[in-house]
């Protein structure tokens, strides 16, 4: 009977897949009423703590967003690119990457990316070279961001554990691991594909009259807008308030208040700090609070958090009452092979498209089978699998931007252009995260 509940999990997580974003979140809630009033489950608590990181961060980001701050630091990021042309396809990398670092989310690629492919095209480089490796370094960042729901829920559930984890532990790991990672894939990426003379897409497009007028004139640029101070005051601010968490979790110290002994934990601080840093942008820069709703960051970010909400408290109540049952067997297995938890996280990845909603569902289940808290470290970058299947909406945003044809979706469905990058990325990321694990943790 587990394996037919099972089945009815993948079910409904596939279903709510081809609605995506919210739709994951509501038809999620479906299998949440099924497995408790049908298959007699015992309901667990919904993902609170996750879902308040998110918002909390995503209200900050967005008021960085409505105050300039992005364009901000897309100006930056645009100098950086168009100084160091020829190396576009490192560069573009690990503009998304820092980009996502920074802000907590990969959904502040779209801004950057039509950049990204012009630099390559007045360049005469194939765009998909820095193209797609820069689609899967904005969603690798993410486990290396000290203020991701991912990292921090990892942070919550490892720290009462063992307390000598701390988020700078968690990030030792996870920054140098994805950054090679990283490198890995921009050295593949730089010699990809044919060169744009030899291209059959691209030079059916030069022949189209229309199609080759918009791409001889068409120019991407952020350097022809002039931007308030309050930009750049916005982007300041935002840093110190990063600044800030990594004091705070350096010092525990800090977080102890009065004559307690327990200090609160970075969870919380997170929460406390994202809030209280936004408010000071929003009045530091005299920003309209009506704008904050209207970026790209507050709806994406809030929709991932009634995604989550959904996935994770679904999944959490079937691994909950399936766990005692398959323990034993799947324990065996995972510390023989502890590759095997990885592509078990991978796998799950594909199927939510979320790498906050991937740590939500397996990682309790990684720590009641007893893995040690260097392994599900060492591996987290498996979380981030959603490349595999072409349907996340930063690389079909990206395959439109491209207007020279050639990052795209194959004609077999899952020979696109995000595949081999993804797939070097995560690979090399997690070869590198677990033995570093075992050293650091």
């Amino acid at each position: 009977m587990l394996y037919v509940q099972f089945a009815f999990l993948l079910l409904m997580l596939y279903m709510g897949s081809r609605y995506g974003g919210i739709g994951l979140g509501v038809v999620s809630g479906i299998g949440l009423v099924v497995e408790v009033f049908v298959f007699q489950m015992p309901p667990t608590s919904p993902p609170i703590t996750v879902m308040l990181i998110i918002m909390a961060v995503v209200t900050c980001a967005s008021i960085l967003e409505a105050a300039g701050g992005l364009k901000y630091m897309l100006q930056i990021a645009e100098r950086v690119l168009r100084a160091n042309p020829k190396r576009v396809s490192i560069l573009g990398p690990l503009v998304t990457y820092t980009m996502t670092f920074m802000l907590g989310t990969g959904h502040a690629v779209y801004s950057v990316m039509p950049i990204i492919g012009d630099v390559a095209l007045k360049n005469d480089i194939r765009p998909e070279r820095p193209m797609a490796a820069s689609s899967v370094a904005a969603q690798l960042g993410i486990t290396a961001s000290p203020i991701s729901a991912a990292v921090v829920y990892y942070l919550s559930q490892l720290t009462p554990l063992e307390g000598s984890i701390t988020l700078l532990s968690i990030l030792s790991v996870t920054i140098p691991a994805t950054l090679i990672g990283l490198f890995a894939m921009s050295l593949y990426s730089m010699r990809r594909g044919v060169e744009l003379k030899d291209d059959p897409e691209y030079q059916r497009r030069m022949k189209d009259p229309i199609l080759r007028k918009r791409i001889e004139e068409t120019t991407a640029t952020t350097l022809d807008e002039k931007l308030p101070s309050s930009a750049k005051h916005s982007v300041l601010l935002f840093a110190l308030a990063l600044v800030t968490i990594v004091i705070i979790a350096m010092f525990p110290e800090i977080r102890t208040i009065g004559e307690s002994t327990k200090a609160i934990k970075m969870s919380v601080i997170i929460q406390m700090m994202m809030l209280a840093f936004g408010g000071l942008i929003l009045l530091v820069t005299k920003t309209k609070a009506s704008k904050v709703p209207e970026g790209v960051v507050f709806k994406s970010g809030m929709v991932a958090a009634i995604a989550i909400f959904g996935i994770a408290w679904m999944s959490d109540t079937y691994f909950k009452f399936a766990l005692p049952s398959f323990k034993s067997g799947i324990i065996d297995m995972v510390q023989t092979y502890p590759w095997t938890f990885a592509l078990a996280m991978f796998i799950v990845s594909v199927v939510v498209n979320s790498q906050a909603a991937t740590c939500r569902m397996m990682l309790p289940v990684a720590l009641g089978m007893g893995l040690s808290p260097a392994l599900v470290i060492g591996i987290m970058p498996a979380c981030y699998g959603y490349f595999f299947i072409p349907n996340y909406p930063s690389d079909i945003a990206t395959c439109n931007f491209d207007i020279s044809g050639t990052t795209k979706i194959g004609k077999y469905y899952f020979n696109h252009s995000f595949m081999v990058p993804g797939l070097i990325a995560v690979i090399t990321a997690c070869l590198i995260g677990y033995p570093l694990a075992k050293i650091l943790i």
